[in-house]
């Protein structure tokens, strides 16, 4: 079997995936939002293909999140009895894909290239299969907030707990990228590893931030849920294995082992500082 073909399969399992969830929900606006997810990431990489760039990936990825996220509160919107718990979650997830979208924005901008598509951006049928990975990531992760304000976020002890989750790690999030750009800003840091910070004592930080902020809004979402609509709660789970085994900390980890893995230092550092927090 070519190359090519795996890839075409492999990104129209993704979208089968994303888009049985959303049946599984059986609300309306979930099946409308998630296709909605996938049309934005197919429409742009005719662009991107066609230019060879990978600099408005991260973005059209945020911008994603914002229009589904706005297209089921507009939908479920009434000006006379506005839901304050819609509101809330869909500020949430905006706020963060704003403050995420234009972070990695300007980081690649400032580096040139993201190196991870050097290689990907030259095959049209990978270049596509990653776009439309973006869009299950978007689908399967925003799955339990999209359902929870078709249905109406219910404002009770959990959505407190879920919006405090949320902050802690939305807070973790900005706070280790921010202390990462720092270091490598300083010529002294070049080649070297930051174990300083919020990186002192998690290899990760910047996604455990991530992956604490989506079992926030899951919490939040929860009491909202009906039946089988609480299969979208694999949210946070789902973010965890993406992060963790297939697009974040297993290249990362690579890399890092590539170049600083023959250092005492470094093996020292990861041997005594957890992936992400504990035994995770």
């Amino acid at each position: 079997m070519k190359t090519s073909f795996k890839e075409l399969i492999f990104a129209f399992l993704a979208f089968t995936l994303s888009l049985s969830i959303a049946y599984i929900t059986k609300i309306e606006i979930v099946k409308n939002a998630v296709l909605l997810a996938f049309l934005i990431q197919w429409i742009l990489y005719i662009p991107a293909y066609y230019f060879q760039t990978e600099k408005f990936y991260d973005l059209s990825g945020s911008l994603t999140y914002i229009s589904v996220v706005s297209y089921c509160f507009y939908n479920n919107y009434d000006k006379e009895n506005i839901n304050l718990g819609n509101l809330v979650i869909s500020i949430l997830i905006i706020l963060w894909a704003i403050r995420l979208g234009s972070f990695l924005f300007i980081r690649i901008k400032k580096a040139g290239e993201d190196i991870r598509f050097r290689e990907i951006k030259k095959s049209p049928s990978r270049f596509f299969m990653t776009w439309t990975l973006q869009g299950m990531w978007v689908s399967i992760c925003s799955a339990c907030s999209l359902a929870g304000i078709s249905n109406g976020i219910i404002i009770n002890n959990l959505f407190y707990i879920g919006l405090s989750i949320f902050i802690a790690g939305f807070t973790i999030e900005i706070i280790a990228d921010n202390q990462k750009t720092k270091f490598r800003m300083n010529p002294i840091n070049k080649d070297r590893f930051i174990n300083s910070g919020l990186w002192k004592y998690s290899r990760h930080p910047n996604y455990l931030g991530e992956i604490i902020l989506w079992l926030g809004i899951s919490i939040i979402s929860f009491s909202s849920l009906n039946g089988w609509e609480m299969i979208t709660l694999i949210s946070p789970i789902f973010t965890y294995l993406l992060l963790v085994y297939v697009s974040g900390i297993r290249i990362l980890e690579y890399n890092g082992n590539k170049k600083w893995g023959h250092l005492e230092r470094y093996k020292d550092y990861k041997e005594k500082t957890p992936r992400l927090l504990g035994i995770l």
